[in-house]
């Protein structure tokens, strides 16, 4: 609460702080007492404290089922791998909480304490590392943040005969908060991106992306910028809106192999994900992208 204020109660102020909150729901949250102080619950006659702490939980939006499975790689003392499917996100953030990696995972292993050593786009599947033990989690999380994992995708995008691969992209991307697409502007580049054509056939290419540099939709703009786009891409080219509970067309992207040294017992450790891109396998299916 602020230190200064002359709100008569708790109720009257909450409903100044949160105006996206019905009046009605703030109140019922305090009579059904699920608005906490330090000392518990707080009622609706409770007054406005300058300067004290209260907690409550937000309500849950309503959610649609992703009809996929998480799929355990591996497990160990401190580390869960898993490969995570198309259209799961990996952590609670905006209208996804319940369906969510982590919070599947924590429930259906009993790991409470389980938390995401790096990050992955909820369009993306493939491999995904966890940290079971609270106090090992650092040390995982810091080779990622200091570029001391080696990742490799797989891309399934049209074929170009006229591009000249391998190659190495560098650019500057650039994401702005609340601005869905990142774009590639002039300046010293922040993102590199190998990219390497493994085979095509049909006017598809399946493709080998191994990135430097973790920007956000990194190996997504770089390969739109190449002239061929990721298929079922809905950001790049052009930004298309496509409903929650539409699981056809997955974006062809997949966290393919993660390679490291671990931090807690210098092992070389290399994990590939089992899953495989449907367009590579359909290509009928996925005419026109």
């Amino acid at each position: 609460m602020p230190e200064e204020g002359e709100w008569a109660s708790l109720l009257e102020h909450l409903v100044a702080r949160l105006p996206r909150v019905a009046p009605e729901r703030i109140e019922q949250m305090l009579r059904e007492e699920r608005i906490f102080g330090s000392d518990g619950p707080l009622g609706v006659e409770a007054p406005f404290v300058p300067g004290s702490f209260i907690w409550f939980h937000r309500d849950l939006p309503d959610e649609v089922p992703v009809p996929f499975d998480v799929a355990v790689v591996h497990r160990d003392e401190h580390l869960l791998v898993v490969d995570k499917p198309h259209f799961l996100a990996a952590i609670p953030r905006g209208r996804h909480i319940q369906e969510t990696a982590l919070v599947r995972l924590r429930r259906q292993l009993d790991l409470p304490d389980l938390s995401p050593a790096h990050r992955l786009d909820r369009v993306t599947a493939g491999l995904m590392m966890f940290v079971i033990t609270r106090d090992k989690r650092g040390k995982y999380q810091e080779m990622f943040r200091h570029r001391k994992v080696h990742k490799e995708y797989e891309a399934i995008a049209p074929y170009r005969a006229d591009l000249t691969l391998p190659t190495t992209v560098r650019s500057r991307i650039v994401k702005e908060r609340g601005v869905l697409v990142a774009q590639e502007v002039p300046g010293d580049p922040n993102a590199e991106t190998y990219v390497e054509l493994a085979e095509h056939r049909n006017g598809l290419g399946r493709y080998r992306l191994v990135p430097a540099t973790g920007r956000t939709h990194q190996l997504r703009v770089h390969m739109n910028g190449l002239g061929v786009p990721i298929l079922g891409d809905d950001f790049y080219p052009e930004l298309r809106e496509k409903p929650l509970d539409d699981f056809t067309k997955p974006l062809q992207l997949l966290a393919k192999v993660v390679e490291f040294d671990d931090p807690l017992t210098g092992e070389g450790r290399r994990f590939t994900s089992t899953l495989r891109l449907g367009a590579w396998d359909s290509l009928t299916a996925w005419a026109g992208g």
